[in-house]
Parts: structure tokens; sequence; C-alpha cells
């Protein structure tokens, strides 16, 4: 069987989905195929975000916004959204979650910490899910 592949999508790429996808790396390894993109990326990631993560041990500072394309969401077992609204294409058979979350972008570093934190929490009941019997990193 083929590992599952996660892709996590917001408008710009550049803080929240980054962010999922550092944590989902820690806790899941190479076990899972992780994805992000943006329907309308930055130039680049948020540096609050990657301070944030940086924080936790997680470096995210290379990271590059991809927009999201057609091909990318249909390869995509779980597809998780965070605030990109309609722009996101449904494809059936596929897993959809709707994570809302406060956009990091222009926050202070305080409210980005509590973003981080919640992605953690629900990053970790996500692999929990995907990968059952699998501890969390």
């Amino acid at each position: 069987m083929s590992k599952p592949s996660v892709l996590f999508v917001c408008v710009h790429n550049a803080g929240r989905s980054q962010m999922a996808a550092g944590w989902l790396r820690r806790m899941a390894g190479d076990e899972v195929e992780i994805r992000s993109a943006g329907s309308e990326p930055a130039a680049a990631i948020n540096p609050t975000a990657v301070q944030a993560m940086a924080e936790v041990g997680i470096d995210i500072a290379g990271g590059v916004p991809r927009k999201l394309d057609w091909d990318l969401a249909e390869s995509s077992d779980v597809i998780i959204t965070m605030g990109c609204g309609d722009t996101c294409p449904v494809f059936p058979g596929k897993r959809y979650e709707d994570w809302e979350l406060t956009d990091p972008a222009g926050q202070p570093i305080e409210v980005v910490r509590e973003v981080r934190d919640d992605i953690r929490d629900r990053v970790a009941k996500l692999v929990a899910d995907i990968l059952p019997g699998a501890r969390p990193r």
C-alpha cells in the first residue's frame, strides 16, 4: 500500500499551510507524502511564521509558496483547507477538512504562536487518524 498524501491549502501558502506541513513532517516523517499550496501564493514565507516554528525546532524557512493546481489536488488523498474558500477544487473520494485558523499574516508573534500550537494539535489528530497505531513524534 502506498503512503497517504496530505495537501495543506491556504490562500498565500506562506503561513498556516507551511506550518502544518512542518508539523506533519515532524510527526510523521516519511510515512506521509506532504504537500502544501496556495490559491494566491505569496512571494515568500511569512517571517513571523518561520520564527514561531523555529522556536519549537522546526525549520520552514526554506519553503517556497506554491500555486495550487488541479493535478496536485487530484493526486492527494487528504486535503486540508485553511481559508481558501471556493478556490479549492473538490474531487469525489477525497477526504476534506476545513480548519478555521487565524491568518498569521501581519499578526504579532504571540498570535502566530497560538496558531502554531492550534495547528500542532490538529496535525497530531490527523496523524493518529491516517496512520493508525503510529505515535506522533
